[in-house]
């Protein structure tokens, strides 16, 4: 199946998707905020560890399911008698919950700026090596 993939997500929380099954994530890196970006309640999406410079076939990773999706702000104002300065962030917050292990098979889009989509199947227990 094709999915919107988010990269480099880091090892502890692959870890806790593999054992919890529900988590919320922050993105605020720009690749993967591009991809999240249009990302719906519902979507099942690819995470991985692998960064997207390194994805390619056989790279494997978690199918999750988009339980909520808020997009934010956040704002920060510092001043004093030379200067101020206003710094806002965007980032989204993704609850998932996790479906299946799966394996790249085809790398369709890892465009910087654009989504990073891939196709990528379901791994039974005994092929997750």
């Amino acid at each position: 199946m094709e999915y919107v993939a988010l990269t480099g997500i880091s090892d502890l929380v692959i870890s806790e998707l593999k054992n919890h099954q529900l988590r919320t994530i922050e993105i605020r890196t720009p690749q993967n905020f591009f991809t999240a970006l249009n990302v719906n309640t519902g979507d099942n999406v690819f995470l991985t560890h692998t960064s997207i410079q390194d994805l390619m076939h056989g790279t494997t990773g978690i199918i999750a399911k988009v339980v909520k999706h808020q997009l934010s702000t956040h704002r920060t104002i510092a001043s004093n008698d030379m200067f101020f300065e206003e710094h806002e962030t965007m980032m989204i917050r993704l609850q998932l919950q996790t479906k299946s292990i799966a394996r790249i098979s085809k790398v369709l889009s890892n465009d910087v700026g654009k989504e990073t989509r891939v196709l990528a199947e379901d791994m039974c227990f005994y092929e997750a090596r």
